[in-house]
């Protein structure tokens, strides 16, 4: 299963092809238009599901299959947090939990960017508990931004994670420490010497040992179409069944 995370810097009409390449079974695109203004050029293949997600119609969370994977909202899912999405995800050789994330909320006092996940991580813990997750996001975040005083910041977040037994796929696999990453996702302005690391995928350490390559693209060809590069995640799932997914773990009542 290849799992792709991409903040697309709008317009992801005219860049799928580009992403489709790689055949994915599962895209993860913020900044995304809606559905509605999704008219793909021609030749290009459809997803075979998708979600949107957004108060902007320009600029919002797509979530969208290129396989037989399903997707449905969890009923819990709290709309304050708006781009931060939980998906049951089904259809295929095993079930689990994706949390598409865009962790982008300005009118939120208490920080708009890795504080938005932090609330996130609290409210769902039930669901976080469940032995089949997956964590597609762009964080808009990195440890060399934390804020020391205040517990929701990106080291917190990546400890609470841990806690549940959830990890960073790019960290695991490249042998790299959070803060001192070698390959950026985010290219200021589209400046390859203001280079960061803000883009993750984090899964639960049984699918961990189950990766089989973590990619990010090329900034050469990228930067042409976005200021993020997408990052890959393979995984062979032959060897886990349905039958190893125990659920989805329990969830808070809707509103909470």
């Amino acid at each position: 299963m290849k799992i792709i995370t991409w903040n697309c810097n709008m317009a992801f009409r005219k860049k799928a092809e580009f992403i489709l390449a790689y055949k994915p079974d599962i895209v993860v695109v913020q900044e995304c238009e809606c559905i509605e203004k999704l008219i793909f050029g021609s030749g290009v293949q459809l997803p075979t599901d998708a979600l949107w997600f957004g108060n902007n119609q320009n600029k919002g969370l797509g979530i969208f299959s290129y396989s037989d994977l399903r997707f449905k909202v969890i009923e819990s899912h709290r709309k304050d947090l708006q781009t931060i999405v939980l998906i049951a995800v089904t259809g295929g050789e095993f079930g689990f939990n994706l949390f598409a994330i865009w962790a982008n909320n300005p009118g939120d006092p208490d920080g708009q960017y890795i504080e938005q996940v932090w609330k996130a991580i609290h409210h769902y813990d039930g669901l976080l508990s469940a032995k089949q997750n997956i964590l597609a996001e762009d964080f808009n975040s990195n440890t060399i931004w934390d804020r020391k005083r205040r517990p929701g910041n990106h080291s917190n977040v990546v400890k609470r994670l841990a806690e549940k037994g959830i990890y960073s796929a790019y960290h695991l696999y490249h042998g790299q420490t959070q803060g001192n990453e070698q390959h950026p996702t985010f290219y200021l302005y589209r400046n390859q010497t203001k280079a960061y690391h803000l883009d993750y995928c984090f899964v639960s350490d049984n699918l961990a040992k189950q990766i089989l390559a973590v990619e990010l693209g090329a900034y050469d060809f990228w930067a042409k179409h976005s200021d993020h590069v997408p990052l890959i995640i393979t995984m062979d799932t032959v060897n886990l069944t349905r039958t190893n997914f125990n659920g989805y773990g329990s969830v808070p009542n809707p509103g909470n």
